[in-house]
């Protein structure tokens, strides 16, 4: 079982960093005091498999020693568990900086002292636990993507991030959906309502799929859009984006949308991942 405690310098980006990692399949605690550290890991061990990556949110808001914390870390060992320290940071001006936009109080803010003077203390106090990291990250001129992307080199065995894609058909008469990020208007192709044998089956049948995808302008829409979507898929994630849905839409939703949304053979679980490669999005 793996442990990520992720620690480092007030307003350096940790919460952030967590929400990357939950997207990364990382099931995070924020400021858990040392003390329930071993009951928590003996919890996860119990639990046969459901919580097999963990990253623990940590700093000076526990208001406790960091050798109570070297402490527990090094009770893990005994239950067989690893653990690696991310430490993330940043310049003092780029912190005080951020703690103005934020208006948020520092951990260690005390009435008469500024803002500098608790960053100052708590550099101090957050050293032994830096010397002790097995990554530092300065957030200083880091874009959100940026981070990310540094967190999915590290902490994935591809270095890069998941794309979860979910194709959906749906009809115009009754509205595009809501979560839509990319729209494909089918409504060109010949509609399979017209023909008599098909107009009571929908786009999971065979004849109606058929219909539609063997017709000329079927192939030649999907030969351009395959190109565009390869085009885009990787970019996004270079990006960072968590999730992407794609709707297809005809005029009632029924038809000539479905057999797109059978064709992309894009099978999202419940945990939020893809099967296929991203070039197999609409080829099928």
């Amino acid at each position: 079982m793996e442990f990520l405690i992720v620690t480092g310098l007030s307003g350096a980006g940790k919460t952030q960093a967590a929400h990357f990692l939950e997207d990364l399949g990382y099931y995070c605690v924020d400021n858990m005091p040392s003390a329930l550290l071993q009951p928590f890991a003996e919890f996860c061990i119990a639990s046969q498999g459901r919580f097999t990556k963990v990253a623990l949110v940590t700093d000076v808001r526990a208001h406790e020693s960091f050798e109570q914390l070297f402490r527990a870390l090094d009770s893990l060992r005994a239950l067989d568990c690893t653990f690696r320290i991310l430490f993330l940071e940043a310049p003092e001006s780029t912190l005080v900086r951020r703690y103005k936009e934020t208006r948020r109080r520092h951990p260690l803010a005390e009435p008469g002292k500024t803002v500098q003077a608790a960053l100052r203390e708590e550099i101090a106090l957050m050293q032994p636990v830096r010397d002790r990291a097995d990554y530092i990250i300065n957030t200083q001129n880091l874009t959100l993507a940026q981070r990310h992307k540094k967190l999915c080199r590290l902490f994935t065995e591809t270095g890069e991030a998941k794309l979860p894609i979910n194709v959906v058909a749906f009809g115009y008469k009754y509205g595009i959906p809501i979560d839509s990020e990319r729209v494909l208007d089918v409504r060109f192709l010949p509609s399979p309502y017209y023909r008599e044998e098909l107009k009571d089956r929908s786009g999971l049948d065979k004849p109606v799929y058929y219909f539609v995808m063997q017709q000329p302008d079927t192939a030649e829409y999907m030969r351009l859009l395959t190109a565009f979507i390869d085009f885009q898929l990787p970019r996004f994630r270079e990006e960072g984006k968590p999730a992407l849905t794609v709707a297809v839409g005809c005029t009632g939703g029924r038809h000539r949308s479905f057999p797109w949304r059978a064709r992309s053979r894009i099978i999202c679980s419940s945990a939020g991942r893809t099967r296929g490669s991203s070039a197999a999005i609409l080829r099928g």
